[in-house]
């Protein structure tokens, strides 16, 4: 499978771009008033064929912004290592964000600072980067949250504000929220295995346990992503997997094979996110997300994938 991707921390599961979330974010800028408002809505609107060019990382300047610029990098790059005290896994943000996120092909980082804060359904409310960057911490790293103001949360908001640059607020970004899957076919977990034993394991081993968090991440087990990231719902897997593997071969799988494949991995024990009850407070919560109940149905022969795979409850 792809080397330097593999997983979902969360990240993959970010949240589309709502209608009007220019306006909100506006709101967070400081000074912004309605004209320039209206002229970020309208540059935004017009910005169709918005290029895929953030700055090298040779660029960045000196001094003390520059220096948390290249650690916030090393945090993303190496997240286990840099920030070993609050990840809970054998994971990386390049895990999920090739490249440290700087692949325009792989759930690119690039623009993250120009879509939030932004309106979250899981949350119930808007998020800022800040606290998405924790949510993924939680879920996709099965850690902890960075303290606020912390070196650790600004370096790496840094990081993501350099890649971004020249990005407009509400900007059009055709590199963003493509691995997700609508209308996955119903998957055959007998036949996601045979693919994953096939193909897979020189990347991610046999037992899903990995080769290493950019080269070949564990997919399942105490070292991967708990099951309140969000490539722990069956529809991002899928498309994750359909847009991102196998390595070189980066969508030649059919939707049924990347949903079988999907499936097989997500039907793996792995940690146990403690708040799937606070998730989603305003209703709406997804079915296909592949928690503890779902997978020992997977074991039990008595999960019924049409009705999970309906998109709402």
């Amino acid at each position: 499978m792809k080397s330097g991707t593999g997983i979902a921390v969360g990240l993959l599961f970010i949240g589309a771009i709502l209608g009007g979330v220019w306006l909100t974010k506006a709101f967070f800028v400081e000074g912004l008033d309605a004209t320039e408002m209206v002229t970020a809505s309208a540059k935004s609107s017009n910005d169709k064929n918005l290029s895929y060019n953030p700055p090298s990382l040779d660029d960045v300047p000196e001094g003390e912004m520059g220096e948390s610029i290249l650690f916030g990098y090393e945090l993303v790059n190496d997240t286990n290592n840099k920030a070993e005290q609050y990840v809970g896994n054998n994971l990386t943000c390049t895990s999920c964000h090739a490249g440290a996120g700087l692949d325009e092909n792989s759930s690119s980082l690039v623009g993250m600072t120009a879509v939030y804060p932004q309106y979250i359904e899981r949350s119930g409310g808007i998020v800022t980067i800040e606290e998405r960057i924790n949510g993924c911490m939680v879920r996709s790293m099965n850690g902890k949250k960075f303290e606020a103001n912390s070196d650790e949360l600004e370096a790496i908001v840094s990081y993501f504000k350099y890649i971004s640059k020249d990005i407009p607020v509400g900007a059009d970004m055709p590199w963003r929220m493509n691995n997700s899957m609508e209308n996955v076919p119903v998957p055959s977990v007998a036949n996601g295995e045979e693919i994953y034993q096939k193909s897979c394991i020189t990347c991610h081993a046999a037992d899903g346990a990995g080769t290493g968090p950019n080269t070949g991440p564990a997919l399942w087990g105490e070292d991967s992503f708990n099951d309140g990231a969000g490539l722990a719902r069956l529809s991002k897997l899928a498309g994750y997997v359909k847009n991102n593997m196998p390595a070189g071969g980066e969508g030649t799988l059919t939707n049924q094979d990347a949903s079988d494949l999907a499936a097989f991995i997500l039907s793996q024990d792995r940690p146990v996110w403690a708040n799937h009850d606070k998730d989603w407070p305003k209703g709406n919560r997804p079915k296909d997300i592949m928690d503890k109940e779902n997978r020992q149905k997977v074991k039990d022969g008595t999960i019924d994938w049409k009705a999970m795979l309906t998109t709402k409850q």
